[in-house]
Parts: structure tokens; C-alpha cells; sequence
């Protein structure tokens, strides 16, 4: 089973070296009744985590670069019944399931399970074993990989040594077992699927200017939040500038990725916006005309007559279509309504 996330689905391991953030999880669940036996089920045992870690290792080494591919990414794989190398079968369904959730990996890779029968001077090496030669063989040689090469091997032997020449030949059965079952996968599915699932978060990914994050979380997260809140997305800002937005539809996102440009966008002289009139003075009206941005309409600016009195004309909370006239070094905005007015007039006029 594959499932796709953003970023904050990421895993948090604390190691001995410090917390890690692990963008790729593979979960290999092996319950007793895959293999007949009658125990209480409980967390993940020895087999699980030896046999997970080593799918995760072949896998991982096909998933594409992060800066490429920005989803969080979990495989599950349940054993129901296990006759041989389940984790090696792990490997191949879970590249499988890669491939059609439409994950553009590096290359196929599939996995075989050898084993050794030695007896005197004679010995056979034998390929996809099952679990009574791996019970009584000599050797259980997991190897894992694409047609070019090895990604993840585990090797267990109950014998005193093992000979070069041995070796060589099971890596070498192994490889002509691996291209066989990477043949018979090819058949099913020849290749990643062109697009992800459409039950897949969709992520968008933007930058802005370092200083404008303060402006997009809000104090407090209280603008990052109705931001996620009226778009139904989940937002992550990087130190760096970088917004990642993740939706469950490009609608979403897109709603998203406005909002977050309204807010961290500047103000251009000769740009028109509709705007909040938030504060009332003797000489003018403060108009917000985009989140955390507020300019000055003089009284004289008001209307294309005179003004005695700012309440007159506006009132706290109405909007008002203001232009920008001027923006000066010190960061305040002038604004016109009168302006606008002109120019309606002049249009009619004409």
C-alpha cells in the first residue's frame, strides 16, 4: 500500500546523533498466521524491523531526489502468507506499487532470495528458495536491485566459510533471477504511471522574500492558520522563503497560493485596489489595501470636492477603491480616491 504526504507527515526519529526528519517509510508487518503459528499479536518484533530495514534500504535507492519529488512517501506491506523471502517479495511489490502511483523512481528493482544445500565436496547453490531449504540450507543470501546493479543484500550462513567462488555464483544466479522477475514486473507495468494518483495531495511550491514569513504566519499563526483554514490546505514555510502548499485539489492550491501572494505582494504606484477604510483622522482616512499594508487618502484626496469632515465622505469599515500615488523612502503610501473619480469623469465625458 503507498500512501503520499506533505512535508509534516514526515517521520521525527530522535537518534543518538540528534532528531531526524525521514521523508521515506516503509512499514513490513509479518503477523504469526503468515507462517501458521498462533501468537498475540503485538508491535513490530525482530523479524519486522530486520526485514523492513533491509526492503527500505533496496528501495530507497531508487526514489527520486526531494528537490525533485517534494511528497513524504509510506509503503506498507503485509505478509499474508510466507512460504520463502518475504522480504525480498517487499521489494518487488513495493516498487510495484511505486511505479503505479505514478512515483518516477530511478529504475525497477526486485529482489530473490539464495540458498546454499552443501554436502562433502559438493555444494548447489538454489534460487527463490522456499522455507524448508531455507530451514535446512546452508545459506540464506538476500540480494536486491535494478538490472545494473545490487541496492540492499543480507547474507546469513550456517556454515565455517564461504569460498570466492561460491559467492560469485549465487551473486551471479542472482542477478539472472533478479532480470527474470524484473521481466515478469516489466509485463505488468512497463513503467511509472505519467501522473500521481488523483487521491494524492497536490503540493505547490513557492518562494517569497525572507522577511515577508512574518507577514504570512500572522502573530501568533493566526493569518497562516485562516489561510489553511478557508482553503483546506496545509502550508510549511522554510527559513529560506520556500512555501509549500499541499491541497486535495489545484483549486485548493491555487486559492492558496493567491492569498499567500496578496499578503506578501508590494504596492505598485499607479495600482488601483480596493481597500478598508481602518482608521478614521482629522486629515484622512488610513485605507488597508492588502494584508498588513495600509496607506494615507488625505482629506484632500477624498473627493473631487472639498472635504470639511472625513466622516462625510467614509466610515470605518467600508471599502473604498483607492490608486497609489506616491511611496516614499520611509515606506508610507499615498492614496487617491479623488483620482479615480477623474478619471471616471473624464471617460464619461468623452
Amino acid at each position: 500500500m503507498l500512501t503520499l504526504g506533505s512535508g509534516q507527515d514526515e517521520q521525527r526519529v530522535e537518534t543518538l546523533s540528534g532528531e531526524e526528519m525521514r521523508p521515506f517509510m516503509l512499514h513490513y508487518n509479518f503477523p504469526p498466521f503468515s507462517v501458521g503459528e498462533a501468537k498475540r499479536i503485538a508491535g513490530p518484533s525482530r523479524r519486522d524491523i530486520g526485514h523492513g530495514g533491509l526492503s527500505t534500504r533496496a528501495i530507497e535507492r531508487i526514489l527520486p531526489a526531494k528537490e525533485s519529488f517534494d511528497y513524504t512517501i509510506r509503503l506498507v506491506s503485509e505478509v499474508l502468507e510466507s512460504n520463502g523471502s518475504s522480504s525480498m517479495g517487499t521489494v518487488c511489490s513495493c516498487c510495484l506499487a511505486l511505479m503505479d502511483g505514478g512515483i518516477p523512481i530511478k529504475a525497477p528493482v526486485a529482489g530473490i532470495a539464495m540458498g546454499l544445500v552443501s554436502e562433502g565436496d559438493r555444494t548447489v547453490v538454489l534460487s527463490d528458495i522456499l522455507g524448508d531449504e531455507d530451514h535446512a540450507g546452508d545459506m540464506d543470501f538476500k540480494v536486491a536491485g535494478t538490472t545494473d546493479g545490487i541496492t540492499a543484500l543480507q547474507m546469513d550462513i550456517k556454515i565455517h566459510e564461504l569460498s570466492r567462488d561460491i559467492l560469485e555464483r549465487a551473486l551471479e544466479q542472482a542477478r539472472q533471477g533478479r532480470v527474470f522477475i524484473l521481466g515478469r514486473m516489466m509485463e505488468a507495468l512497463p513503467a511509472p504511471r505519467g501522473e500521481i494518483s488523483p487521491y494524492a495531495p497536490t503540493i505547490t511550491t513557492l518562494s517569497i522574500h525572507p522577511d515577508k514569513i512574518r507577514e504570512v504566519i500572522g502573530p501568533g499563526g493566526k493569518m497562516i492558520r485562516a489561510i489553511q483554514s478557508e482553503t483546506n490546505t496545509t502550508v510549511e514555510i522554510e527559513d529560506s522563503g520556500v512555501v509549500k502548499i499541499a491541497a486535495f485539489s489545484k483549486q485548493e492550491a491555487e486559492q492558496a497560493r493567491q492569498l499567500i501572494q496578496q499578503i506578501v505582494a508590494d504596492p505598485e504606484v499607479g495600482a488601483v485596489y480596493e481597500g478598508t477604510v481602518v482608521k478614521i483622522t482629522d486629515f484622512g482616512a488610513f485605507v488597508n489595501i492588502m494584508p498588513g499594508t495600509d496607506g494615507l487618502v488625505h482629506i484632500s484626496q477624498l473627493a473631487n470636492r472639498r472635504v470639511t469632515k472625513v466622516s462625510d465622505v467614509v466610515k470605518e469599515g467600508e471599502k473604498l477603491k483607492v490608486k497609489v500615488l506616491e511611496i516614499g523612502r520611509d515606506g508610507k503610501i499615498r492614496l487617491s480616491h479623488k483620482a479615480l473619480l477623474e478619471e471616471d469623469n473624464g471617460r464619461t465625458h468623452r
